[in-house]
C-alpha cells in the first residue's frame, strides 16, 4: 500500500514539475506582479528588472527541486536561496507570501489547464500541502540560521570598526563610536581605550560619539565609566561630536558630565587637546 502511495504521490510530483517547467515565463510574470503589489514589502519592488528576473527564476528552481531532486540537492539550493534574500533585505514574511503566491499559482494554472479536475482535485490538494508546508517550515528554518548567521558577523564587523584607539597628534589619541552602545560593546571600548591609552602614550583622548544615534542614562554611565577609567591611566578624556538633539537629551536627563570637557565636533575637539599639551595649529606661509 505504501509502495502504491508513494508512486502516487511521486507521480503528481512530475506532472507538478512539468507544468511548471512548461510554463515558467508566465508562471513568473504572475509571481512577479503578487510579490510587488504586497504593499507593506518594498524589497522585491526596488530589485533592478535583472536581478528581479534573475532571483525569480532561482525561486522557481529551488520550488521544482523541491519536488524531483533529493534532500540533499534541495537543502544546497535553499542555503544559497535564503543567503540572498537575507542580502536583499526580504523580512521572513515576505519568504512565506512568496511560496503561497507561488503555488497559489501554479494550481490555478493547473485548474485552467485542465490537469487537476474533480476527480484528482483531492489528491493535488493533498500534494500540494506535501509540498508547499516542509518547503515553508525549512526555508524559515534556513532563513532564521542565515540571518542570525549574517548579523552575528555585522555585530562583529561594527565593534571591530567602532572601537579603536587612533592616534592623530603626538600624545593626542581619537577614539570614534559608531552605532548603538550596549553593555557589551561598553566592556570592549573600556579595554581598548585603556590598552590603546598606554600604547600610544596618549595625554589627551578624544571620545568622538558623532555616530552615536542615541545617548540615554545607560550610554552616559558607560562614557563617564570610560572617562573615569582614563583618567586612572594618566590621561585626559573629551568628550566630542555632540550634536544639539543629543546636548538637549543629556540636559532633560539630568546627565551630569561636568567632569570632563566636552565640544560639538572633533575638530574643536583636536584644537582643545592642542591646548591641553601646549600646542595650536597655526597658517603657515606659502613662500
Amino acid at each position: 500500500m505504501k509502495l502504491v502511495f508513494k508512486e502516487g504521490r511521486w507521480k503528481v510530483n512530475k506532472q507538478m514539475a512539468k507544468y511548471i517547467q512548461e510554463n515558467l515565463s508566465g508562471i513568473t510574470v504572475k509571481w512577479q506582479e503578487a510579490m510587488i503589489n504586497e504593499k507593506q514589502e518594498r524589497s522585491f519592488e526596488v530589485l533592478p528588472k535583472e536581478m528581479m528576473d534573475q532571483t525569480s527564476r532561482e525561486f522557481a528552481g529551488l520550488m521544482v527541486s523541491n519536488l524531483l531532486e533529493s534532500h540533499a540537492a534541495y537543502e544546497n539550493r535553499l542555503n544559497d536561496f535564503a543567503e540572498k534574500v537575507v542580502r536583499l533585505g526580504w523580512s521572513v514574511s515576505f519568504v512565506t507570501k512568496a511560496i503561497t503566491h507561488f503555488s497559489t499559482i501554479v494550481f490555478e494554472g493547473m485548474e485552467e489547464a485542465g490537469i487537476i479536475n474533480q476527480d484528482n482535485l483531492r489528491d493535488f490538494m493533498r500534494q500540494f500541502d506535501a509540498w508547499t508546508i516542509p518547503i515553508r517550515d525549512s526555508t524559515i528554518d534556513t532563513y532564521s540560521k542565515t540571518w542570525e548567521r549574517t548579523v552575528s558577523l555585522q555585530k562583529i564587523a561594527l565593534q571591530e570598526l567602532s572601537a579603536s584607539l587612533i592616534p592623530v597628534f603626538d600624545r593626542i589619541s581619537v577614539m570614534p563610536l559608531v552605532g548603538t552602545i550596549d553593555t557589551e560593546r561598553a566592556k570592549l571600548i573600556m579595554e581598548n581605550l585603556l590598552e590603546g591609552v598606554v600604547k600610544h602614550r596618549a595625554e589627551v583622548v578624544l571620545l568622538d560619539i558623532t555616530g552615536v544615534p542615541v545617548v540615554d542614562t545607560m550610554v552616559a554611565h558607560h562614557i563617564i565609566q570610560a572617562a573615569d577609567a582614563v583618567r586612572l591611566v594618566g590621561a585626559k578624556c573629551m568628550l566630542v561630536g555632540i550634536r544639539p538633539e543629543i546636548a538637549q537629551t543629556i540636559v532633560t536627563l539630568g546627565i551630569n558630565l561636568n567632569e570632563f570637557a566636552t565640544t560639538s565636533n572633533l575638530q574643536r575637539g583636536v584644537e582643545q587637546a592642542l591646548a591641553y599639551t601646549n600646542r595650536k595649529i597655526v597658517e603657515g606661509d606659502e613662500s
